[in-house]
């Protein structure tokens, strides 16, 4: 059998399987109002695979009945929040950020609430929903919460943490985004630094780092540093062809639109050929 069908053929059965413990969970708690807990889980259970497969809009009605079925309960914190967290990815990943919204906000407040390391789940959820916020323009909203998850990793896991690195490359994009290159400047020095300390001078990540802080330097006018963080970026992507040929190509155009702006022609151009260059290779 090949490996999708396979794979299609594995999906179905775990959904199949989610379907027949919700149904019996149904009709438990028909008899014994008390077994909702257990259906709410075999609903979460049941959605989390229909969206596994694709179909998002089971999935959806799942979500939503489970958090139906536990709305008068007093089931265990835990529960609702993982319920409500993946109703929130899903409609936020589904192109329908605003709907995802409340229940972002919902399952944020479910793990705080719970703590320990259930706060470093609510920092990745206000992590998510600041760039849902960035996305709708509310440039505030989402700085709100990226300062708020930033300052709960950093006390989780300590300022030198990919995690840490990654809202404050978030940080950077958004007041970049928001008018100020100042400040998205500082933003992307620290995440950079971050990232060479925790992943090492010549990882993907960094190379991606350099580029976003190129793209502040040259909106600050700095077009020597941009210049010459671009080609570091470069550097780094080249040497991992093939596997980065996207990363490098996609910030290789980046650097040739700068070149251009700033009347650099002759060198943009000699950028040109050598992408294509490189990337014939590859």
């Amino acid at each position: 059998m090949p490996e999708n069908s396979s794979s299609a053929a594995t999906a179905d059965s775990v959904i199949q399987a989610a379907l027949k413990a919700v149904e019996t969970q149904r009709t438990a708690v028909k008899e014994f109002p008390g077994k909702a807990p257990a259906l709410v889980r075999a609903l979460q259970v049941l959605g989390d695979a229909q969206r596994e497969a694709g179909d998002i809009s089971g999935a959806e009605a799942t979500f939503l009945e489970a958090l139906e079925a536990g709305k008068d309960l007093e089931l265990p914190a835990d529960v609702m929040a993982n319920v409500r967290t993946s109703l929130a990815t899903l409609l936020d990943f589904s192109g329908r950020e605003a709907e995802s919204l409340p229940f972002y906000e919902e399952a944020i407040s479910n793990h705080e609430a719970l703590g320990g390391e259930n706060a470093e789940v609510a920092a990745q959820l206000r992590n998510n929903l600041a760039m849902t916020y960035k996305c709708m323009d509310k440039f505030a909203l989402a700085e709100q919460h990226y300062l708020r998850a930033l300052e709960t990793l950093e006390n989780k896991r300590g300022r030198k943490s990919e995690s840490v690195a990654c809202v404050f490359n978030n940080l950077g994009s958004l007041y970049y985004a928001a008018g100020f290159p100042d400040q998205a400047k500082e933003m992307f020095e620290d995440g950079l630094q971050i990232r060479i300390e925790v992943l090492g001078e010549n990882h993907r990540d960094v190379a991606q780092s350099l580029c976003n802080l190129a793209t502040a330097c040259h909106e600050l006018k700095d077009n020597l540093a941009a210049q010459q963080l671009f080609e570091r970026s470069l550097t780094i992507l080249e040497a991992q062809l093939p596997q980065e040929s996207r990363s490098y190509e996609a910030i290789g155009t980046d650097y040739v639109a700068m070149l251009e702006i700033i009347g650099e022609e002759g060198k943009a151009g000699a950028l040109k050929k050598r992408m294509e260059k490189v990337l014939a290779k590859v």
